[in-house]
């Protein structure tokens, strides 16, 4: 049996070495449970318009559910690689033509590997997304949770713009903070799976529809889609939700990286903020008393390869007329790689927050290192009718004379400016604020739950 979906037309083998060039079936083999579903579906969509009979839709159903069993077990993986197969799509196509007999010959009647990777990638996209959202779900919840314990505790921390200490907040403001950027990533997760659901490109084959009689409606429902696509010259060539999925994979692991590199300068002894297990730590090959933060380390340069693939995704896609161009399978196979290491890397970082112990001690006691609560000070003057302008050169001028005696800001400078009621410490500076998203104690208190609330909602979407 052939390993090739074409050939009639030619009279010459392909170049071997060409051929093996233009394969993609190492990277298309994570999608090959997709397309099984793909193919039940156009089972579905033949045996609908009765281009197929009962018995050819029975064997066809129970070749491809051997198949899927196949694929869980491992023993399709080494059949596809046995072969010289142009991609996954081939090789099941193979497969099944091996298990159905003369009934696995009509299993690409009216369907084009066109309409076939597109539907495939769909589903995959929906599978991915969902397992990235609910990712970035677990990840926000596991903040939120230490951001309760630590607001519980009462751990402050001090705050930094360009590395430099800024203003006292508590730990679990920073928590919580943090939890936020992965509910919107997991958001983002959840558009993409609603996306993926809306319209089925099955039945569009190769770029112009098929003159036999396909029921389109029933394969779209059967695969959870809403409807079948509208224009086939559009659907065969669309990656946008692919695409939307690799954004989504990297605005999340983008995210955290921004905490990893947060975690990573926690956790040496000139922070000493943070420890972790050695579960998910590393050591040196050479020095006995190293401890490294590797997997928020590899978090990091997750997000560059995560923007690297992207970036190719859509390049390939730039310059590409309508319809389906070989190009696209460049696009596919930066998407699946691009999608995977994200996703390994979203695991990663759960796994070592999980290992990631704070030193609430040290947190705390660096809360107003740096003159911390001089804003507060300045806040101060100006609730008692200083403008603001004067009220920042006042403390900028007792901040400088506290920084050439070596002392923090104290009572006197408060007398000093005409505030002697203002705050000190990092506990009374969180207790002045007001507004709504700051660390006040309740402020957060709130926050945290409202961020539950999203929580819940966002994962009921992804169920």
């Amino acid at each position: 049996m052939t390993t090739l979906q074409w050939g009639g037309r030619f009279d010459a083998e392909p170049d071997a070495a060409l051929l093996a060039f233009g394969s993609s079936l190492e990277d298309d083999l994570v999608l090959a449970p997709f397309d099984v579903q793909t193919s039940l579906g156009h089972v579905r969509a033949l045996a609908g318009g009765t281009v197929i009979s009962a018995d050819d839709e029975r064997a066809l159903r129970d070749a491809l559910l051997t198949v899927q069993r196949e694929i869980m077990d491992g023993s399709f993986t080494a059949f596809a690689r046995g072969g010289a197969f142009e991609d996954v799509h081939g090789a099941i196509d193979a497969r099944v033509r091996a298990l159905a007999g003369s009934a696995g010959e009509s299993l690409h009647a009216g369907r084009s590997r066109n309409d076939q990777v597109a539907t495939t990638l769909l589903l995959y996209a929906r599978d991915r997304a969902a397992a990235g959202g609910k990712l970035a779900l677990a990840i926000a919840d596991a903040l939120e949770a230490r951001a309760a314990d630590a607001l519980e505790r009462g751990t402050l921390l001090a705050a930094t713009t360009h590395w430099q200490p800024a203003q006292p907040v508590s730990l679990a403001f920073w928590l919580d903070a943090a939890a936020q950027g992965f509910v919107r990533a997991a958001d983002r997760f959840a558009r993409v799976v609603n996306d993926a659901k809306r319209f089925c490109p099955l039945g569009s084959s190769a770029v112009a529809g098929s003159s036999l009689p396909l029921d389109r409606t029933a394969a779209a429902y059967a695969l959870g889609f809403t409807a079948p696509s509208r224009n086939a010259l559009d659907t065969v060539g669309d990656r946008d939700v692919a695409l939307d999925l690799a954004h989504a994979a990297t605005r999340a692991v983008l995210t955290a990286s921004r905490a990893s590199e947060e975690f990573v300068l926690w956790t040496t002894p000139a922070f000493g903020y943070a420890t972790l297990g050695d579960a998910a730590a590393t050591g040196s090959s050479l020095m006995p008393q190293k401890k490294n933060p590797d997997p928020f380390e590899l978090v990091r340069a997750a997000a560059g390869r995560a923007l690297g693939t992207y970036a190719g995704a859509l390049a390939t896609t730039k310059g590409i007329g309508l319809s389906y161009h070989r190009d696209l399978q460049e696009t596919k196979a930066q998407i699946v790689r691009g999608t995977e290491h994200a996703l390994a890397a979203l695991d990663a970082f759960a796994r070592a927050f999980d290992a990631l112990r704070f030193n609430d001690d040290a947190m705390t006691a660096h809360a107003i290192d740096g003159y911390t609560v001089a804003t507060d000070l300045a806040d101060a003057m100006i609730a008692g009718g200083a403008t603001a302008r004067a009220a920042h050169t006042a403390v900028g001028e007792r901040v400088l004379r506290a920084e050439r005696e070596g002392r923090p800001l104290d009572a006197t400078d408060l007398a000093a400016i005409g505030v002697p009621q203002a705050p000190l410490d990092g506990n009374a500076s969180l207790a002045a604020k007001r507004t709504s998203g700051s660390p006040n104690h309740d402020r957060v208190t709130e926050s945290i739950a409202g961020t539950q609330r999203e929580i819940a909602s966002i994962m009921r979407e992804l169920a």
